[in-house]
């Protein structure tokens, strides 16, 4: 829940501006529902991509306050992030709420960009990777080859999130292997080496180098960072240089 609509297409121009040249590395911005329009106009003819923070996952109806999937349509969004932390535990978020949110959005053509993570006390009480089953399993339930392909999953460490503390290179590449596994068992190696999988807990220029060369992380999902268009730019040319190798 940061910047207005005059902020959101500042801060785009900005980054469309300084960042360019990209062959290896795809940026998704997703700002406000409010200024999802306006900053849709701001990358039309770029390639530069637009998401949504989060819907419904019904198509109409009483739902006051709530977005749905063709809303995000008719602004073109390409993307949609599902069981953010703070959805989970801020907004009480159900393990199947987030697979009905799921769903919809590849009935509808968006990719969903998947969340799963454990708390402080979870990890604290070595119940990191039961955790990741449990979510991973409970939104993929009865997702076929043919929809997981349209996916993608980001690990973020609830306890990570906005607190400036990230998980070391070496428990963010362990969470990562471990999502492949999964996807791996549910459906076959091959698709799980291509699934994107991405990081996202206090990644900043300074860690981002060493986060990416750890091994089966693909890329961020950039939080407080990503306020900064030179901080932001930082991590994506991070992200860049290492692909480039």
């Amino acid at each position: 829940m940061n910047k207005d609509i005059p902020e959101s297409v500042a801060f785009t121009k900005d980054l469309l501006a300084k960042l360019s040249n990209l062959t290896q590395t795809l940026v998704i911005l997703c700002p406000p529902f409010t200024s999802l329009i306006k900053v849709s106009e701001a990358l039309n003819s770029t390639e530069v991509e637009l998401g949504a923070q989060n819907m419904h996952f019904q198509s109409s109806g009483a739902f006051t306050g709530e977005i749905s999937a063709a809303m995000l349509n008719s602004a073109n969004c390409q993307y949609v992030i599902l069981g953010h932390s703070e959805r989970r535990h801020v907004f009480n978020e159900s393990d199947e709420l987030i697979h009905q949110k799921l769903n919809t959005a590849l009935a509808s053509g968006l990719t969903p960009i998947l969340c799963i993570g454990e708390t402080l006390a979870e990890r604290q009480a070595g119940s990191t990777l039961e955790v990741l089953r449990k979510q991973y399993s409970a939104a993929f339930k009865d997702i076929s080859v043919t929809q997981f392909q349209n996916c993608i999953v980001a690990y973020e460490p609830v306890w990570a999130i906005g607190t400036g503390v990230n998980a070391t290179p070496q428990q963010a590449s362990e969470a990562h292997r471990e999502v492949r596994r999964l996807i791996a068992d549910q459906y076959d190696q091959e698709l799980a080496q291509r699934t994107k999988i991405l990081y996202g807990g206090s990644v900043k220029p300074g860690n981002a180098k060493e986060l990416i060369e750890a091994g089966d992380i693909d890329g961020f999902l950039v939080g407080g960072a990503s306020l900064i268009a030179e901080q932001f730019i930082a991590i994506v040319k991070s992200i860049e240089e290492y692909a480039e190798r």
